[in-house]
């Protein structure tokens, strides 16, 4: 196994997170620990009262008392075992759990984040089979002791029997402890390639299934097969490699285990013959000889345990990223002004955003635009916080973000996205996600103002139709997601696209309820219709990651290269002044 010389934070966070899985089931831990160990110790026993039942039965001496005991050690150790295989699976399955539950709570804690980092894929495979791998961790070590105790015990026994057995098995103790060494070291650098390599081949898998109309649409199956496939020939290296390790060390110890057996065997038919064994106690060294070279034992638990090691550094690798902090300053009463400052955000090595500078006074609308890439959506992660910049700061009535608390900041911002991820069992659960108690009519409300209610009363159920089992479109999936943000509420609801589903006329009376009556104090919308942008109080124009200009929509269509963004040329008729009924893109 790699030395401590080698930490660094995953690793470390491994090692906690291993340790505290142990904890979280101590008590059944200590028991198989107790039980393993009882079923090693009747192991031992089982072979001195063979040989005792035999030296009794050739005496014609009687031998019904310990044939009874050897028949008593027998069930002992089926009970024995069946309780440990109980205790093991047990274990594994609350271990697997409790790492799920804190990995899965660390990631929402990220936030987006993590999937930027690890991808969602490689993330998934991480939170599934790793944590499964690194479950079986606690179980495996507290079974160690008694796999241990097998030989340890064996070569004890038969110093017990004649101290000139013990001798001949440990002369060749150290080829086995080097033995048993190389398998941990090189198992465990195997499974971390192997590991990697199915991270890598779930990322690619996710992203096509994510983009399977377009790949179906374009007709590029074979060649996305291929891509997600591209790691498999690392994968099959690796997990021949690791299977390579385990089969040498399996051969090594057929060929030293058979040897030793065999040296202690000769040398007890030796003390047979000068009457200083009987047969009895030849069969018991036999069987003890057999114990004490159980490195086949030994073996499956440190492959099994260098395994579950090099899963538990990829949780560890999660675990090093920071979750997002939150402060304690709250948040005063106020209209919702928004205010980016100086703010920079960078994304794989570019900076998408640079020196931005933004005001949203406290009860306006403002329309965020640009072309593709400009950093719009960045922008609006920025401003609820779903993202941090990399320099400057934003503020939220004069508080910056970073300073609220968890609750006081999401309590005060709703969101609305462009593809909405529906969670809850049903579409009226769905709605009001994240509220403390909804009542139906508050989500019905909300349902109502995004146009959404129509739709929902033909589902098979209503509001209590399973989402999984409502069918809709893009454009009611974009509804059910406004329905949430307005029933979330807020003094700020940023709309990251989420208007570009839906027909005109939807469109329309939905950006009419939003500068109405609509929830939330200050609207931040990400746009990419002349017609939305139209409607807002001011627009905030992007050009390369910064703020091109600030001003009403109308003032800037003037502009060839502001009407150029929405795909309107420079002889196109002035779409949305006065009336906000703009042209689409």
């Amino acid at each position: 196994m790699s030395t401590r010389g080698d930490d660094d934070p995953a690793t470390g966070h491994a090692r906690t997170l291993l340790r505290t899985a142990t904890r979280y089931s101590g008590a059944r831990c200590a028991a198989l620990c107790l039980v393993s160990t009882a079923a090693t110790g009747a192991g031992l026993l089982l072979p001195a009262a063979l040989g005792r039942a035999l030296d009794l039965l050739l005496a014609q001496a009687p031998a019904t008392r310990w044939v009874l005991y050897c028949a008593g050690l027998v069930l002992i150790l089926a009970l024995l075992d069946a309780a440990q295989t109980v205790l093991t699976g047990t274990v594994d399955a609350r271990s697997t759990a409790w790492l799920r539950r804190r990995l899965t709570g660390h990631v929402l804690g990220i936030g987006p984040r993590a999937a930027d980092r690890f991808g969602s894929g490689d993330l998934v495979a991480r939170l599934v089979g790793n944590a499964a791998e690194a479950g079986t961790t606690p179980a495996a070590r507290a079974a160690l002791l008694a796999a241990l105790a097998g030989p340890v015990g064996g070569v004890v026994a038969l110093g017990l029997i004649d101290w000139r057995l013990a001798a001949v098995f440990l002369a060749g103790a150290p080829v086995l402890t080097f033995l048993l060494r190389a398998v941990a070291r090189d198992t465990t650098q195997s499974a971390t390639r192997y590991q990697g390599a199915q991270g890598r081949i779930a990322a690619a898998l996710a992203e096509a299934v994510e983009g399977f109309r377009t790949v179906r649409a374009a007709g590029t199956e074979g060649r996305e097969t291929a891509r997600v496939l591209r790691p498999l020939a690392g994968l099959s290296e690796a997990g021949h490699r690791m299977w390579r390790v385990q089969g040498r060390a399996a051969a090594q110890a057929v060929a030293v285990a058979p040897l030793l057996q065999l040296g202690v065997v000769a040398v007890a038919g030796v003390l047979l013959t000068r009457d200083r064994l009987s047969v009895g106690e030849v069969l018991a060294a036999s069987r003890y000889a057999v114990l004490a070279t159980g490195v086949g034992v030994l073996v499956g638990r440190l492959a099994g345990l260098a395994r579950a090691r090099a899963a538990a550094r990829r949780l560890g690798e999660i675990r090093a990223e920071p979750a997002t902090a939150f402060g304690e300053r709250r948040l005063p009463d106020g209209p919702g002004r928004l205010e980016l400052r100086d703010v920079t955000a960078r994304r794989g090595g570019r900076t998408v955003l640079d020196g931005v500078d933004l005001v949203v006074p406290g009860g306006t609308t403002l329309a965020v635009v640009g072309r593709s890439g400009a950093g719009k959506s960045l922008l609006a992660a920025l401003a609820g916080r779903l993202a941090d910049p990399d320099a400057g700061e934003v503020l939220l009535d004069g508080v910056p973000l970073r300073e609220l608390p968890h609750d006081d900041l999401r309590r005060a911002i709703g969101y609305a996205f462009a593809r909405p991820a529906l969670l809850g069992g049903t579409v009226e659960q769905a709605i009001g996600l994240g509220l403390p108690s909804p009542s139906p009519d508050h989500v019905r409300a909300a349902a109502r103002t995004a146009l959404a209610d129509d739709f929902v009363r033909r589902l098979p159920d209503g509001y209590d139709t399973a989402v999984a089992d409502a069918p809709r479109s893009g454009g009611e999936s974009q509804r059910l997601g406004l329905a949430r943000a307005f029933a979330h509420g807020g003094r700020l609801l940023i709309l990251d696209d989420a208007l570009s589903s839906l027909d005109t006329v939807t469109e329309r009376h939905i950006t009419d309820a939003l500068l109405g009556d609509g929830p939330g104090t200050t609207r931040l919308l990400v746009a990419h219709r002349s017609a939305t942008a139209a409607c807002a109080d001011a627009v905030a124009w992007l050009d390369e990651g910064r703020v091109r200009a600030v001003g009403r929509h109308e003032e800037l269509w003037r502009l060839a290269e502001y009407r150029a963004v929405f795909g309107e040329g420079t002889d196109s008729a002035y779409a949305g002044a006065g009336s906000g009924s703009g042209a689409e893109a």
